[in-house]
């Protein structure tokens, strides 16, 4: 039995190669991916990305002969040793070879190579089986696209209908009676028979024919221009999803690194999903403390600011820019909003006011993420009694099925990240309807 491998390797690599030293290097490619997701952007989650990997993972395995017995050496002399001299046994840690002699620690370069797309997401995702997602097809926008809309008879030489070309001209050769090639050679045997034979009258009426068969065959073209067909293609409109990601968090200085890197996993998370159900996804940043404003990637998650938090003035301006930008029957809204839960109390009727009256009616998902300081925080989880102002507030909506687009969780430790996105976009009764 002979088994092949057909499966395609990756610009001429060695796939079954690439895929051993994978499974070998597993650990300190997961390590690599971990650290590479802090420095990402959100909407590169779905790309290509280099990673680096510390030398010794890379190691393969290798048999070693074991020390002791007796080993013969043939060794360059260097003056100081006469035939028959005993070496002395180098010290430990002495010997020479390979490794890092200089300084101290473990000094050893790095090596970097490319993970492909779905590496990336199979380590990204690794351990974990993803949610069955439900597609919202709402807000839908006209786009042309071109389809194949008959025959024409001009057009693109890459359009160029074969069969249809062919055929046309088969049947202009049948109609004009154009010679066929074993007709003209059936004469030129003709011709060479009659020479042979010494026949001037059968020679004279071959050439006749050859002539005439010759002079219809360079007259009438085998391919005419007029036989020439196109495929004619028409842009039609056609209806094409897409999406708008509002990303909010509050970056008062209550809100840690750990708390923004946790946020960070479930915005990329998010992202990820929209991609693979939206032909297009926008993404809008939105920081904010007392005040809020409109920020690119980099402001929104390395900027730190001071103050009190105001929840109301993040959606204010989110229905500012989706006002402007990107109304609800052209986009599908999804609001993902990261925050401790510190709100202002007297901000809490106006943050009510305005999801019940303006964004819960315009969006198709709002997820709002609470985020702990640590794992210590498991304890201090809402109870159903108790919580947050703005944890309190969102429940309240939610509650008795007013608002199925709200949903709410609360994240502590990035492990966690995962289990509360598969959670808040499980396949529910509602979605699957």
């Amino acid at each position: 039995m002979m088994i092949v491998d057909r499966r395609p390797n990756p610009q001429g690599k060695s796939l079954p190669n690439r895929q051993r030293f994978l499974n070998r290097a597993r650990e300190e490619v997961r390590k690599a991916v971990a650290e590479s997701i802090d420095r990402r952007r959100v909407a590169d989650g779905n790309t290509d990305e280099e990673v680096k990997v510390r030398v010794k993972g890379t190691v393969e395995p290798n048999f070693r002969r074991a020390g002791g017995g007796d080993q013969d050496h043939i060794l360059p002399g260097d003056g100081s040793f006469n035939r028959g001299d005993r070496l002395p046994k180098p010290k430990e840690g002495a010997g020479g070879g390979g490794g890092n002699q200089a300084g101290s620690g473990e000094g050893e370069d790095g090596f970097e190579f490319t993970l492909t797309r779905q590496e990336f997401l199979d380590y990204f995702f690794d351990e974990m089986e993803l949610p069955r997602l439900a597609r919202n097809q709402i807000g839908l926008t006209n786009l042309s696209k071109p389809r194949r809309a008959g025959i024409s008879v001009s057009g693109q030489p890459t359009a160029l209908d074969i069969r249809r070309t062919m055929r046309n001209s088969l049947g202009r050769r049948i109609a004009l009676k154009r010679p066929h090639r074993e007709e003209v050679e059936r004469l030129q045997h003709e011709v060479a028979a009659a020479v042979l034979e010494d026949d001037p009258e059968r020679l004279r009426i071959a050439r006749a024919e050859l002539e005439l068969a010759l002079r219809r065959t360079a007259r009438i073209p085998y391919v005419d221009p007029i036989d020439l067909r196109y495929a004619r293609h028409q842009r039609v409109p056609e209806p094409a999803l897409e999406a708008v990601m509002f990303c909010l968090m509050d970056v008062s200085g209550s809100m840690t690194e750990h708390m923004k890197s946790m946020a960070k996993r479930f915005f990329m998370l998010l992202h990820l999903f929209l991609e693979r159900k939206y032909k297009r996804v926008h993404i809008v940043f939105i920081r904010h403390t007392e005040t809020a404003q409109e920020v690119d990637e980099e402001t929104f998650f390395r900027s730190r600011e001071t103050g009190g938090t105001i929840v109301s003035s993040a959606l204010k301006e989110m229905l500012r820019v989706q006002h402007d930008r990107f109304p609800p029957e052209a986009y599908n809204i999804y609001v993902a909003q990261a925050s401790d839960g510190d709100n202002s109390f007297s901000d809490q009727a106006e943050v009510a006011q305005l999801m019940e009256k303006r964004v819960l009616p315009i969006v198709r998902y709002f997820a709002y993420v609470e985020t702990g300081r640590g794992p210590a925080d498991r304890f201090m989880l809402p109870t159903p009694a108790g919580g947050t102002s703005l944890w309190l507030s969102y429940r309240n909506l939610a509650q008795g099925g007013k608002a199925p687009q709200l949903v709410q969780r609360r994240l502590v430790d990035p492990a966690d990240v995962w289990n509360v996105f598969a959670d808040l976009f499980k396949k529910s009764d509602r979605n699957a309807a």
